[in-house]
This record gives C-alpha cells, structure tokens and sequence, in this order.
C-alpha cells in the first residue's frame, strides 16, 4: 500500500511540477516580450515563444544525449574494472600460481605415454588451469573487455601454460571424441598468440629455472 502511494506521489509531483515549469516559462516569456515592447522592439509574442522554446528544447536534448553519454561510459569504465579485477584474481590466486608452477616444472611432453602415470597432484593442477583459462575466455569474451587492457600482462602467463597443456588438450580431445573439450581455453590461447605475434612481433617464452 505504501509502495503503490509512493508511486503516485511521485507521479503527482511531477506532473504539478511539469505545469507550474510551463506557467513560468510562459510567464517569463511574457514578462521579456513586455520588456521588448517598452524598448520600441516589435515582435509577435507567440513567435517568440515558439522559437525559444525550440532552442530550449534542442539545448535540453543535447544535454541529456552529453550527460547519457557520460554516464555510459562510467558503467563501460565500472565493467572495465571489475572484470580486470576478476582476471587478475583468477589469474593470480596462490592455488592458480601453484599449479602452473608444477605444469611449468613436471608436466611430461607426451600425453600419450605420461598421462597414465599422472599424480593426483599432477591431474588436479592440470584441471584447475584448464578450468581457469575457461573462465578467463568467459571474463574477456568480446565486447566485455578490450585486449590492450588485460592482454599486456595477462597473455604470458596463459601462452606458457597453454604450450605445456595443448598437447594433452589435443590427446583427450581426441580421445573422447569431444572436439570441443576446452575449446573456450583453445581460442583464448589463439588470441593471445596472435595478439602477442602483433604487438610483441620479437618476444620469445623462454623457460628459466628458479624463477620466481
């Protein structure tokens, strides 16, 4: 009952100031076409009235369009962050940290004889990056985040993992006969490629040891 009150309350409100807004449009209008008219300056009133009120009108729209804007842009900008803000957690959260480390340092290169003989260890680090590179190509899916945003400082740490994951993503892809097992973490490692191959045409992965 006090919502449906609140409700018309405010209808109300606007309406009674939407008409006193005119009457004292209308009257100031008068009051400078008199003032007009003192000074010797002939002029129809409602023509002025007329003219004025389209300027007026045009002026209110652009700033409504100007201030629309703007606030886009401030939500474009608020969804910029928070997304950057999920990556970079996701991306470096210790557990994440940790189980590309031992990918970096354990993981065999070949899936087809190694995978059998997989730790426990080894199998959940490899599921928890393949499951975080998921969910990056979800956070950073198109028109979520522009590239040169997150790319810069992301895009190592997915390549280097993706290097070391892609055969056995090949290998249980086609094994289980699932073309699409981690195809989201498979195009996500494509962009980074490309976008390192364009903005960073000399770089190269370079594996050390004790790295930090």
């Amino acid at each position: 009952m006090n919502i449906n009150w609140s409700g018309r309350l405010t209808i109300i409100l606007f309406i009674i100031s939407t008409i006193v807004g005119f009457f004292f449009w209308v009257g100031g209008l008068f009051f400078i076409w008199l003032l007009l008219q003192a000074m010797g300056v002939n002029t129809n009133y409602w023509a002025m009235v007329e003219a004025l009120s389209t300027a007026v009108a045009a002026a209110a729209v652009l700033s409504a369009g100007f201030i629309a804007y703007r606030e886009l842009s401030e939500i474009t900008n608020s969804r910029h962050i928070d997304v950057a803000d999920r990556l970079f957690n996701e991306l470096n959260s210790k557990e994440n940290i940790e189980a590309r480390r031992w990918i970096f340092r354990n993981l065999p290169d070949n899936p087809e004889e190694e995978i059998k003989n997989l730790s426990d260890e080894g199998r959940d680090a490899v599921k928890r990056v393949l499951n975080s590179l998921d969910r990056v190509a979800f956070l950073t899916q198109t028109g979520w985040i522009p590239d040169k945003v997150v790319m810069p400082w992301m895009n190592p740490m997915i390549i280097k993992a993706w290097m070391k994951l892609e055969p056995y993503v090949d290998y249980e892809s086609q094994r289980r006969n699932e073309p699409d097992y981690y195809l989201h973490a498979r195009e996500l490692a494509d962009r980074c490629l490309k976008w390192r191959a364009k903005n960073l045409p000399d770089a190269k992965i370079i594996w050390v040891d004790n790295a930090l």
